[in-house]
């Protein structure tokens, strides 16, 4: 072969590389968008039973075709506190298995049917304007590119098969510590094991490696360095978070180490090669199930050893007792963002607690009203700090979300939250006005009669119940046609008060029962606390209009 036909080759294999990764990339998060809510309700379910968390791994990977997304998401997770370190091992190891989903497809031959799917794909992204049914059509063109760029690697790379020199250095592969090397620094700089199994299948069906012997060894290493993309994203991440990328990386390390000891000591490949002979399936389909073995065997030798692991990593990277966390939210994580419909679900959770924040402003103000408690004025000062600090960051989030490839329904969403933390930073804002009529009474040695007092008790009951049900309706997303009735009714109820007492107000005015000062405070605490039962109700009804819509039809 000239060098001319060779470069153009190179050139020709490479854009099949490309093909395959965004083929790879695209049919992931297709079927990842597809599963939106689905596979959201999945991960919460997880318990600390490991063999119900391996399930779990094992399910959401098949879905997103990465486990060093699976990976990624769960550092990202217990970086958020949402997952302890032994609900995370059993997803860690459930991400092994269903990361080889994709060479067990890569391992089918379907080349005629390739462009259909990538012709068919193409058809619904094109003419089909709703973003849910666009996924399939992301899945079926993804599913296409992903095989046709296999097929372009393989034809195009079939020069190397004919090269002594490519031969010579493929069969240098089957020592161990090669294989296992060149597996780990591959696919830590692609940070793939399911990549990195594609293309050395088709190195395979290209004629470059020849046998299983050859392969073998670096499909072990490929788990290796899969975990790379949990420890870069562990990085700045809580030691919970670190933790299980360490435990992550020696787990892919034992595993190595004890298949490489059963391929030198035992007849692992003849056993393949037994069951699956070169000459009638081909090498990539070996290499396919090497890589599907070595993942089943060590979750099945590993993972009753869980505990073990555990605890050797907790003795490498032991828990810190001072690590108190820091003003900041809680369940948003920029990791988290690589899976959109658990983001969304994030940021609800974040605003849920935002709701409370705002919550426990409002109790502390309005009890040191009553009660001229000075030292509750500090509690709601240091709590609205986190209050305005939470509501910029949640706001900030959400930008990044809507910046995404996200459901119609989760847009909808990312709109309802974002209107409702400017309601729940404006309660916050009316609890630092409570206190600062706080603070005028007692410098100026205000006091209310008891009517008046009566009076802003009964409202104050009226805007805890329009929270209570408003925040209710609001956290748990379900217009629950009573309860909707019932923050309807009690807002209107609220506003009515208000209008009586300031008429009672201004008759105590005129029957010089009440000063001036004593006024200016009395109708402000009115008005405040019909602005907080106000954004109490906005609250209640932040919620997608078509669930809203539900509500109505029902009534």
């Amino acid at each position: 072969m000239d060098a001319y036909s060779m470069v153009l080759n190179v050139i020709m294999a490479l854009g099949g590389l490309g093909l395959f990764l965004i083929g790879m990339k695209s049919m992931g998060e297709g079927l990842e968008l597809a599963a939106g809510s689905k596979l959201r309700n999945l991960l919460e379910k997880i318990t600390s039973n490991k063999f119900i968390a391996m399930l779990v791994g094992v399910l959401v990977t098949g879905v997103i075709q990465s486990s060093s997304a699976t990976d990624a998401m769960v550092v990202g997770f217990a970086n958020a506190g949402l997952m302890e370190f032994g609900q995370a091992i059993g997803v860690l190891f459930g991400a092994k298995i269903g990361t080889t989903v994709t060479s067990l497809l890569l391992a089918i031959d379907i080349k005629a049917f390739v462009p259909i799917f990538i012709f068919i794909g193409a058809l619904i992204i094109t003419f089909v304007k709703k973003n849910n049914y666009k996924y399939y059509g992301q899945i079926a063109a993804g599913f296409g590119m992903l095989f046709l760029g296999l097929s372009l690697m393989s034809e195009n790379l079939r020069f190397m098969g004919e090269s002594e020199a490519f031969l010579s250095i493929a069969d240098k592969l089957s020592f161990p510590l090669l294989g296992l090397l060149v597996g780990v620094v591959f696919t830590g700089i692609i940070q793939s094991s399911s990549a990195s199994v594609g293309i050395l299948m088709a190195l395979a069906t290209a004629g470059v490696i020849t046998s299983l012997d050859q392969a073998v060894y670096v499909v072990f290493g490929f788990n290796v360095g899969a975990c790379s993309a949990a420890i870069l994203s562990s990085l700045g991440a809580n030691r919970t978070a670190k933790q299980i990328a360490l435990s992550n990386l020696l787990i892919s390390c034992f595993g190595a180490v004890i298949m490489t000891v059963v391929a030198v000591f035992l007849p692992f490949t003849d056993i393949i090669n037994y069951f699956l002979p070169a000459d009638k399936v081909g090498v990539a389909a070996q290499i396919s199930a090497a890589h599907i073995i070595f993942n089943i065997l060590i979750t099945v030798i590993l993972l009753p050893c869980s505990n073990l692991i555990i605890k050797i990593t907790r003795l490498i990277l032991p828990d810190l007792e001072d690590d108190k966390e820091k003003m900041g939210t809680v369940y948003l994580d920029n990791r988290i963002l690589t899976t959109p419909p658990m983001a969304v679900r994030q940021v609800e959770k974040e605003c849920e607690r935002l709701s409370a924040l705002a919550r426990k402003s409002y109790d502390y103000a309005i009890k040191s009203f009553f009660n001229q408690d000075v030292k509750l004025i500090e509690k709601v000062e240091k709590n609205e700090k986190v209050v305005d600090f939470l509501t910029h960051e949640i706001t900030s989030y959400i930008v990044k979300i809507n910046g995404l490839d996200i459901s119609d329904e989760d847009r909808k969403i990312m709109g309802v939250m974002y209107s409702a933390i400017q309601d729940l930073e404006r309660i916050g804002d009316h609890a630092e006005n409570i206190t600062e009529c706080v603070k005028t009474m007692l410098e100026g040695k205000i006091n209310f009669s008891e009517d008046a007092l009566s009076e802003l008790k009964h409202l104050d009951s009226l805007v805890i119940s329009l929270l209570d049900s408003g925040f209710k309706m609001f956290n748990t997303q379900n217009p629950d046609p009573v309860l909707a009735e019932e923050v309807v009714a009690t807002e209107d109820e609220l506003d009515d008060y208000v209008d009586a007492y300031k008429a009672n107000h201004i008759r105590r005015m005129n029957g010089g029962l009440c000063s001036a000062e004593n006024g200016t405070v009395f109708l402000e605490m009115l008005t405040t606390l019909e602005r907080v039962g106000d954004h109490a109700n906005n609250v209640a009804f932040s919620i997608p209009s078509k669930k809203l819509r539900s509500v109505v039809d029902e009534d």
